[in-house]
């Protein structure tokens, strides 16, 4: 068949029709003596370049143009009757259009393959952090359930003591496991919102009410700013921003300054409000501000078993304030302090 012609096939059959057609041309000069040059020349001219013209349109047509239909299936995945669509196109249209989709395949690839190699780096990442988060409580009972086995069970100066803290690690744990599930859920989009009514100042309270003594510890005050009297009435879901504050809340008084205090601000900005949580605190570098809310990353590496906290709760901040189709951004200076800012909307 045609359309199975090799590129030495279809060089015979060109050559081959250029002699009939110089033999045609010699028959006709032949027959056609009497007749003026001039005529003869246009004659001549006009079967050449028709003939040339059907030869070699058909020649690229079905030795070059079958050829390129599959680069479209196999770009585009696209059905025969997208391609009969190319069929009568331009051909340098055809390939430059081709030239085009290559380009473009190749730099989505590229694209993909850089997104691939930070996701594998970032899943390795996240493993060897996991495994160091629970490691240490886990290494931590093992260590007080074997002293309390040696005889330490019957040592009343340690029994209860290391009772204690095998229970504290194993809260530790138990919330690790607790907000990773919270992201994975969130991130798999099977945590669902509930939507409700209600006033952001009580959640304040709540929230303030809720972590007075640990924040008493430090002699940090918890402050709502002046003139927040009256209601600012939004529509989220409200055990997950009472999450979002409390996480807030609880990271400005592990980082905050003994002493210092963490205030809250509300702005009316048109359609939402404008939630700020400023504390006195260590402040956080700018190199490392885009990354505070990754999962496990703490500013104070140094500080991170004496703070305690599971390295998440600001990963959870986030993905709580996106689900919301909502932003959360960071400002913060270096032994001055931090703010965190968020948006919701308005009823």
């Amino acid at each position: 068949m045609i359309k199975q012609f090799t590129q030495k096939t279809t060089s015979l059959i060109i050559a081959t029709a250029m002699a009939v057609l110089s033999s045609t041309v010699v028959l006709l000069y032949y027959f056609l003596q009497p007749v003026n040059i001039f005529i003869f020349l246009i004659i001549s001219l006009l079967i050449s370049f028709v003939t040339a013209y059907i030869i070699i349109f058909y020649a690229v047509h079905f030795f070059i143009m079958e050829r390129i239909k599959p680069i479209y299936k196999t770009l585009e995945n696209v059905t025969p009757k997208k391609l009969d669509v190319y069929q009568s196109a331009d051909d340098v249209d055809i390939i430059a259009d081709i030239q085009k989709k290559v380009t473009n395949w190749a730099k989505k690839k590229a694209k993909e393959i850089v997104l691939l190699k930070e996701s594998a780096k970032y899943r390795k990442e996240f493993l060897g952090n996991v495994s160091h988060e629970l490691k240490t409580p886990l290494f931590n009972i093992q260590g007080l359930i074997l002293t309390l086995l040696d005889g330490g069970i019957y040592d009343k100066d340690i029994n209860i003591k290391y009772l204690k803290k095998t229970e504290k690690n194993i809260n530790r744990l138990i919330n690790i496991v607790q907000d990773l599930e919270t992201i994975s859920n969130l991130e798999s989009g099977q945590l669902i919102l509930n939507y409700e009514k209600f006033n952001l100042i009580d959640i304040v309270n709540e929230v303030f009410e809720l972590h007075e003594m640990r924040a008493a510890q430090k002699n940090i005050s918890l402050q709502l700013a002046k003139n927040l009297e009256h209601t600012f009435i939004v529509n989220a879901d409200k055990q997950r921003i009472f999450q979002v504050i409390s996480n807030l809340i609880v990271n400005s008084i592990l980082y905050g300054k003994e002493n210092g205090k963490t205030i809250i601000d509300i702005h009316d900005i048109s359609e939402k409000f404008l939630v700020e949580i400023t504390d006195i605190g260590i402040g956080i570098e700018e190199a490392e501000q885009k990354r505070v809310f990754e999962r496990f990353f703490r500013v104070d590496k140094s500080r991170s078993k004496e703070l305690g906290g599971t390295g998440l709760g600001l990963a959870i901040v986030k993905h709580i304030i996106e689900a919301h189709n909502e932003a959360i951004n960071l400002k913060s200076q270096i032994n001055i302090g931090s703010t965190f800012s968020f948006t919701l909307s308005k009823i």
